[in-house]
């Protein structure tokens, strides 16, 4: 095993890539696939072969900083790994391009879920298992480096609540001591896998006993737990499971809020201390005002008159809300069967922007969903209620200990500054966009649902659904770019501009 720690983090990743071609190659087969089978089966010997090779080749490179060495792998993983994925995709499907399949590997990598294949019926099964699949790997890659990589070096978030700037950390966390950065992703992947994959198959049996297909169940138990949003019926409202399928996907999407409802598993008082965390609570009070307003808008004078008294329709729009909101806040991106009554009830004819605002806040840090994060928002409201506080009361000292007045002070600096640069990011990437062809509108919210890994935006955040298909190679490379940049976070790129990190 030591050999094995050794080795570059990429060159593991390379090879978890090609052992993970043979689950759909087994898939394949056992549907009578023969043709899609062996394009996975042959080409995942052919990249394990190549693994073994490039794990001779490097076996006796020795980096001089090893988290140095692993950040440069972590951004090496999304430009190159999605690469190697495309080739059996293309391959099984023919009638596509490499551009087009590279891009859909990209998006699923990075958990966004946004897809140039609009029509669920121009993929089979197999394929549809493979894109879920790449999402729900690019997950679980998401939950080990937060936890053994970007936590030591306070990145990804943990840099608003630690007293160490942005990539100078060396904290560990999560009840991992410090070592060195090999034996903590090994020992981060060990402990979290069996709480992912057990949650994804608890979730896949829930959804196959409310009635959704074995094939959708479980690719829908993967975009969860994910958040990638990835379905094989073209959206989780054409699955068969219906409003209890929802219900049980909405209790698993709690998972995206806080890194807290997974850290704190097993634990005496986790309880208490989950109910504690800012993050859960701030996600979970967005969930209740967000479609409260909604619902609460009808009465207002938004909607038409004599659909008061209809009760089943007022908790069907309830319902709606609350489900899409949850999923958007998570970037998951699934949207509910009774999301049209939701906005019939409400009246409001521009639910997008809502979406769009949704997946710039983001779920919970060290978690699988993207956007600025909910701790971030928290320190920036602190920091704000404070200044209205000593607006009032100039003399007055802040309380609730060192932590929280760390979080006011440095916290909320570092988050406003992550949230200039993210705005900074969506303007960039709008204005690129614009400059291939596309309008306003459509430019905003393919940077935001691209930078904020919420692909499902593309077809419900604007006035009109946005194919992507019909995208130059120009605009797909920009978006593939934003998706990489949406996932790894400017922060860690920027950490890696740091002379202080190339020294030593």
């Amino acid at each position: 095993m030591r050999w094995l720690l050794d080795l570059p983090l990429l060159v593991i990743l390379v090879g978890i890539g090609a052992l993970a071609m043979f689950v759909p190659a087994a898939h394949a087969f056992a549907l009578g696939d023969e043709r899609v089978g062996r394009a996975f089966l042959y080409l995942g010997i052919l990249f394990l072969l190549g693994t073994a090779l490039l794990a001779i080749a490097t076996s006796t490179i020795r980096p001089r900083r090893l988290a140095r060495s692993q950040l440069i792998s972590l951004v090496g993983a999304y430009l190159v790994l999605p690469m190697m994925l495309a080739v059996p995709f293309q391959e099984a499907l023919r009638a596509t391009s490499f551009l087009n399949a590279w891009f859909e590997m990209v998006s699923c990598f990075t958990t966004t879920g946004a897809t140039v294949y609009e029509d669920p019926s121009r993929l089979g099964p197999t394929l549809h298992l493979w894109r879920a699949l790449v999402g729900w790997l690019g997950g679980f890659f998401t939950w080990v480096v937060a936890v053994a990589l970007l936590a030591p070096m306070n990145l990804g978030g943990f840099e608003v609540s630690s007293a160490e700037g942005a990539g100078k950390g060396v904290a560990a966390g999560f009840g991992f001591r410090r070592h060195e950065s090999g034996a903590r992703l090994v020992a981060a992947a060990l402990a979290l896998l069996p709480v992912y994959a057990g949650l994804t198959a608890l979730l896949w049996l829930l959804l196959i006993l409310s009635g959704s297909g074995a094939t959708s169940s479980l690719v829908h138990a993967m975009a969860t737990l994910s958040t990638s949003g990835i379905s094989a019926t073209g959206g989780l409202a054409s699955a068969g499971a219906g409003v209890t399928g929802e219900v049980m996907v909405a209790a698993f999407l709690v998972f995206a809020l806080s890194h807290a409802t997974f850290s704190d598993l097993g634990q005496r008082g986790g309880a208490g201390r989950l109910w504690a965390d800012h993050e859960l609570r701030l996600g979970l009070l967005i969930v209740a005002i967000v479609p409260a307003a909604l619902f609460l808008r009808h009465w207002f004078g938004a909607a038409g008159a004599g659909e008061e008294a209809n009760l089943g329709l007022a908790l069907r729009a309830l319902w709606g809300s609350v489900f899409t909101v949850l999923s958007f806040l998570t970037t998951t991106g699934f949207v509910s069967t009774d999301w049209a009554d939701a906005q019939g009830w409400s009246g409001l004819h521009t639910p997008g922007v809502l979406l769009v605002g949704l997946s710039v806040i983001g779920g919970g840090v060290a978690t699988t969903a993207g956007g600025v994060k909910l701790l971030r928002v928290w320190a920036l409201y602190t920091q704000a209620a404070r200044e209205m506080e000593r607006l009032v009361h100039p003399s007055s000292v802040g309380g609730a200990g060192q932590a929280a007045r760390r979080l006011r002070r440095q916290g909320a600096e570092i988050a406003w500054i992550f949230f200039m640069l993210f705005a900074l990011s969506i303007t960039l990437v709008s204005a690129a966009l614009a400059l291939t062809g596309e309008d306003f509108e459509s430019a905003m919210v393919l940077a935001v649902a691209a930078l904020s890994t919420t692909g499902p935006l593309a077809q419900i955040g604007a006035e009109a659904a946005i194919p992507l298909a019909p995208l130059d190679a120009a605009a797909k490379g920009i978006l593939m770019a934003a998706m990489v940049l949406g996932r790894l976070e400017t922060l860690a790129l920027i950490a890696l501009l740091n002379p202080e990190f190339w020294r030593g």
